[in-house]
């Protein structure tokens, strides 16, 4: 499938007030203007995409859904005649849930870890209409998508790599350095970064372990991290760089419970074509400081599958 990445996100939090501060002030998103079909919800931006992140009334943190981006029409085409021959269950969405979007079309389905992904084509957007939300130098975006999504999973077997490597024809880019089954994936037409989905095993939980949004400076990135920590926001791990990739970052929680990785590249992505296998998580920094699993992540009992 000629998938381009993460087209946007989309989740439900009782904490909509705490992300109306938040997201602006101390990650810099943009906002936007929420759709008439939608009026109750939050929508951020960062870039000039009509939105990259929703966030909608709901009782408990969650994600509500992943948008995958196709290329065009005639990969979205393609792509629904491969879920369709594989049995994958589609819902087709209507009109007004495509307007709410701000895309041409989209279906909606489910992976074997049972979250809600969408796939779409032509969303919405205006040229230079990007205004961050304080003084910043803006996001990367568009050709890779909106950033990166680490999920949890109570079961983690081998039909979960079929589906996002097999059927949606991700690239597997291995374990990673963590502990415990964890797999990394990004999509076809990505190859400027090491992942845009990864999951995590955790027997008897689920739910949302961190995004990761990249800024385009490195005095980006440190403001960010002097603003959170002036904050005194809960910290997960402290400004370092990953072995498997020429990316510095810093990880804190959100008002959601999830952590948010802010990310830097201080050197282009080096496409290699091999699976790397470090012995550590990090080169340098790194410290963690905070729990790896917040709030976000619960019980599957209590997690709603609606």
């Amino acid at each position: 499938m000629d998938i381009i990445g993460i087209g946007y996100l989309g989740f439900e939090s009782p904490n909509l007030d705490a992300w109306h501060e938040y997201a602006p002030q101390v990650l810099a998103l943009g906002l936007g203007n929420a759709p008439a079909g939608d009026p109750d919800s939050l929508y951020l931006r960062s870039d000039d995409r009509r939105h990259r992140i929703a966030f909608h009334p709901g009782p408990v943190d969650r994600i509500a859904y992943i948008g995958w981006e196709a290329r065009g029409r005639q990969a979205f085409d393609a792509a629904v005649a491969r879920f369709c021959d594989a049995g994958v269950a589609l819902e087709v969405g209507n009109a007004a849930l495509c307007e709410i979007r701000g895309v041409r079309e989209l279906v909606r389905f489910r992976c074997p870890a049972g979250y809600r992904h969408e796939l779409f084509y032509a969303q919405k957007w205006t040229p230079r209409s990007f205004v961050p939300g304080r003084p910043h130098g803006g996001f990367i975006a568009g050709e890779r998508g909106v950033g990166h999504i680490v999920l949890m999973t109570p079961d983690y077997g081998p039909e979960l790599e079929a589906f996002f490597i097999d059927l949606m024809g991700f690239h597997w880019y291995g374990a990673g350095a963590g502990k415990g089954r964890t797999g990394f994936f990004r999509a076809k037409l990505n190859d400027k970064t090491s992942h845009d989905i990864a999951f995590g095993h955790a027997p008897g939980m689920k739910g949302v372990q961190h995004i990761g949004l990249f800024v385009r400076s490195l005095r980006d990135l440190g403001e960010t991290y002097d603003i959170v920590r002036k904050r005194e926001l809960p910290m997960q791990m402290t400004l370092g760089q990953h072995s498997q990739d020429p990316h510095v970052s810093f990880y804190h929680f959100s008002p959601s419970g999830f952590a948010v990785e802010c990310i830097h590249e201080l050197q282009p992505w080096h496409h290699d074509g091999f699976e790397l296998n470090p012995e550590h998580l990090s080169v340098w920094g790194h410290e963690r400081v905070g729990p790896i699993l917040g709030p976000s992540v619960m019980p599957v009992e209590r997690y709603p599958d609606d």
